[in-house]
């Protein structure tokens, strides 16, 4: 048997709740791992709320983990007992001690990047390789501003962003947030409830603004941080914990702007996109300084820890512990 967290209806985080199943063998071209280590994003509260639709209900939610093969399927070459595996993306189904998924889902960990650093920057690293390379090809000279600059995705875009030479402007929603945003790399950082943030933002980055804005807030953040790009400049909204985001006119993104809602989750669907974004990743991994996990829970617990997500409570990214 293995233990699942379990969703038979959309609400708050009291409608996750433990349960046991039985975990079959794979089949042709799957693989079953048993989990060290599982990360929550943001996009779990989406799916548990009802903003984005499950399959199907009951539902075990969850986009990324981290463990150890235990069984392979028929047609599997690539992986083997006791392999180190990480994964992100479709099928739901990451909040689990055990799950089967489609070999192709799985990549092989190196010896220096730990289940623990996997889980918890899978699908937040695959966030950062798409805004940092598809997005906008970000290189020396870019001045970025990151919103939620001391969360796990902020943590990991400041990272990388650096990495590429970039110059990078970091908001967070408290003063305690302030030096976990400077510990990651951030040039400067701003609280984004402090009037005049936005004009703090132009004057820092050379008076004109940056070149990529990344709006990890949503709500009434969205039309504010449009005020603050170059021309030319990218806007990426990447999530709306703060709300519904109000409509934008075509007149209202102002001359020559860009506004994308780059979609991670369809990114990693694609199989070239992730071989690219994991391959890239892991090695960001193994040389750069990954930030660190800021909270872990037990699997059990996963009501807990959606709670603490929604309520700001958080820093850097979150782990259940199976």
């Amino acid at each position: 048997m293995s233990m699942v967290v379990v969703m038979n209806e959309p609400g708050g985080p009291e409608m996750l709740a433990p349960k046991d199943i039985s975990v079959g063998e794979p089949g042709p071209g799957e693989v079953r791992i048993r989990q060290t280590a599982i990360g929550v994003n943001y996009v779990d509260v989406y799916f548990r709320s009802g903003l984005y639709p499950v399959p199907s209900l009951p539902a075990v939610l969850g986009l990324e983990g981290a463990g150890t093969v235990e069984a392979v399927g028929s047609g599997v070459e690539s992986l083997r007992p006791g392999d180190r595996v990480a994964y992100a993306g479709m099928p739901l189904g990451a909040y689990a001690e055990s799950r089967v998924l489609p070999a192709g889902r799985l990549v092989k960990l190196p010896d220096v990047v730990s289940e623990r650093v996997a889980a918890s920057m899978m699908l937040k690293g695959l966030t950062a390789h798409v805004l940092l390379h598809k997005v906008r090809a970000v290189g020396p000279g870019d001045w970025i501003l990151v919103h939620a600059a001391a969360g796990g995705v902020g943590q990991i875009v400041t990272r990388w962003a650096k990495r590429l030479g970039a110059k990078v402007i970091g908001t967070v929603g408290s003063e305690g947030k302030v030096p976990v945003a400077r510990a990651a790399g951030a040039d400067d950082v701003v609280l984004h409830s402090q009037p005049g943030w936005a004009d703090h933002v132009v004057r820092a980055a050379e008076g004109r603004g940056v070149h990529l804005a990344i709006d990890g807030i949503g709500g009434a953040m969205l039309a504010q941080t449009l005020t603050v790009v170059r021309p030319f400049g990218i806007v990426a909204s990447i999530g709306q914990p703060a709300g519904p985001i109000p409509p934008i006119t075509v007149e209202g993104l102002g001359a020559n702007r860009f506004l994308v809602r780059p979609s991670v989750i369809a990114y990693v669907n694609d199989p070239e996109f992730y071989r690219r974004g994991t391959a890239d990743l892991l090695a960001f991994l193994q040389d750069g300084r990954p930030a660190a996990v800021g909270a872990e829970y037990q699997l059990a617990d996963a009501a807990k820890a959606h709670a603490d997500l929604e309520a700001g409570r958080t820093t850097g990214s979150t782990l259940l512990i199976p």
